[in-house]
């Protein structure tokens, strides 16, 4: 009977001890108390938590080591996509036009100084077929307009002027078609760079709606990467074609209004010409306005 009674208390007094123990730790967490011999406990069970798990792969940081090896170049064209890669092709494109254009569009391809000189002077000396012939062997755009008029010198000067007209509406087309490309290309980047940018979103929302739990950063920075990086291109691509276009355009009407004045103020010397009665060849018909009448004849 004794043993048992003996018994009995020391398995009671091992239950109240655990309690005890229990409560008192319970509390002293509470009131933010440090046991000793809890906190060893708890290191101890931490400690052992990553060594427990040290065996399972980690895919997140796996990716994530693979991707601090990935260049910023590389993450750019992996993130851009099939919209930075049309976006490229533009700027390529666009590079061209800009190159092309700067090599068009300069004075001396519209009023070369020294063919305007020595074609005053060949009409000052009344050398209309040198004249003639000086201006059809020179590829400016002023020379072309003066060849179109002095071409329909016999016809009048009625003629000479739609000749001339005729010259500058074609080259003007032609041209403003060429800068026009510009304006595109300013428009269509940055809508491309948008389709980019709504790409990025969709993926991103798209991770969010089919994790079934809280999706990890890096899993979301794909879809933000390229709405990203495509609006960027976009940009980089639009606003030097805006302002290249805007520039080449401002100077092709300079340039084209400068021309008109200079081949309307050469030709006016035969403003006062009647149309002859039997055409002639171009060179012959360039000779007639010396021996029209006085009305006709070249002033200075």
């Amino acid at each position: 009977m004794n043993r048992r009674w003996t018994a009995f208390w020391l398995v009671c007094a091992i239950v109240v001890t655990g309690m005890g123990t229990g409560l008192f730790s319970s509390g002293a967490d509470l009131l933010g108390v440090d046991l000793p011999g809890t906190s060893l406990a708890l290191a101890q069970d931490e400690a052992a938590a990553p060594a427990a798990g040290g065996g399972a792969a980690d895919p997140a940081a796996d990716v994530l080591a693979q991707r601090k090896q990935e260049s910023f170049l590389a993450w750019m064209i992996r993130a851009s996509g099939i919209f930075g890669f049309l976006i490229m092709l533009v700027s390529f494109v666009m590079v061209a036009l800009i190159m092309m254009l700067f090599l068009q569009i300069r004075k001396v391809n519209y009023i070369p100084a020294d063919f305007v000189e020595d074609f005053e002077e060949k009409l000052n000396a009344r050398d209309y077929p040198g004249a003639y012939e000086l201006a059809k062997t020179d590829d400016s755009f002023v020379a072309r307009v003066l060849a179109a008029g002095m071409a329909r010198l016999a016809r009048g000067y009625e003629e000479v002027e739609n000749a001339m007209q005729e010259v500058g509406d074609d080259e003007a087309l032609g041209m403003e078609q060429k800068i026009g490309y510009l304006a595109l290309i300013g428009s269509v980047a940055p809508m491309l760079g948008l389709l980019g940018t709504v790409q990025g979103m969709v993926l991103s929302f798209q991770v969010i709606a089919t994790s079934t739990q809280q999706p990890k950063p890096y899993e979301l920075a794909d879809g933000i990467a390229t709405a990203l990086f495509t609006t960027l291109e976009g940009l980089v691509v639009a606003i030097p074609a805006i302002v290249a276009f805007t520039v080449y355009k401002n100077r092709f009407a300079r340039f084209m209004f400068e021309a008109s004045v200079i081949s309307e103020g050469l030709m006016s010397r035969f403003s006062g010409m009647k149309p002859q009665a039997a055409p002639a060849a171009p060179a012959a018909q360039a000779a007639r306005p010396a021996a029209a009448a006085p009305a006709a004849a070249p002033q200075g």
